[in-house]
């Protein structure tokens, strides 16, 4: 069995809950491998090996060691789950849609890591807010791009199915860390000289809610609007 686990929401972020609700020891009783974002939506949060990396927002990656750090919102499996080899000659966004449509997984929580050398990569990350904290989508439109050329990395993310809209962004959620750990971030696209690496399809959808966060109980999830909301905040799936 493989599970992938989810800490809090994406709606929650929409609301502005975007206090800490989950120490990253407790994120990593879970998993090695995963994404998300710190307290006050500080950043892009990176795991590979049980390592946690991010990327603030002026672009410099810190290596994370407090493992007290707290993050509102996480993504992580276990890297050893079982999962597929997959290969790609070259590589765009594109490519990681087609992972999903060729094997019939749109149906499914699924999750890459995958290792290539890129022609060029585009990231974003939000510098920390503070409160009264903005909504999610008040924040990206002030968030910073950065691009890089011809680097190597490693994409870490996940593909959630349309019927968990709100609970997750449906479809790609990916991020990127450079081998050299100088460059990453949430990838709004990139193209790849090559790609290859692990596929994992989830049987196991684990979530975790942070009930005893009082702004997480009180906050409401305006449906009126949630998936445009979500695409904007999330970034082009092309």
């Amino acid at each position: 069995m493989s599970t992938v686990y989810q800490h809090s929401t994406l709606a929650a972020l929409m609301g502005k809950v975007l206090g800490g609700s989950a120490t990253l020891a407790e994120l990593k009783e879970h998993g090695d491998t995963g994404i998300g974002t710190f307290d006050g939506l500080d950043g892009e949060m990176i795991m590979a090996n049980g390592e946690v990396y991010y990327m603030d927002g002026e672009g410099t990656i810190h290596h994370v060691t407090d493992m007290a750090k707290t993050v509102p919102f996480a993504t992580v499996h276990h890297a050893s789950d079982s999962s597929e080899k997959v290969k790609f000659r070259a590589g765009n966004m594109k490519e990681m849609v087609s992972l999903i449509d060729d094997r019939e997984l749109e149906n499914t929580f699924s999750g890459v890591i995958l290792q290539g050398s890129f022609a060029y990569m585009k990231v974003r990350s939000a510098p920390k807010s503070e409160r009264p904290y903005p909504s999610l989508s008040e924040i990206t439109k002030t968030q910073r791009e950065f691009e890089e050329t011809n680097i190597s990395g490693t994409l870490i993310g996940y593909y959630s199915p349309e019927l968990y809209q709100g609970t997750v962004a449906a479809g790609w959620h990916v991020h990127f860390l450079s081998d050299d750990r100088t460059f990453g971030g949430h990838v709004l696209g990139f193209d790849a000289d090559k790609l290859e690496g692990d596929l994992t399809i989830f049987d196991n959808y684990e979530l975790h809610l942070p009930i005893d966060n009082k702004e997480f109980r009180e906050h409401h999830v305006d449906m009126d609007g949630l998936k445009e909301g979500v695409a904007a905040a999330e970034g082009s799936q092309d």
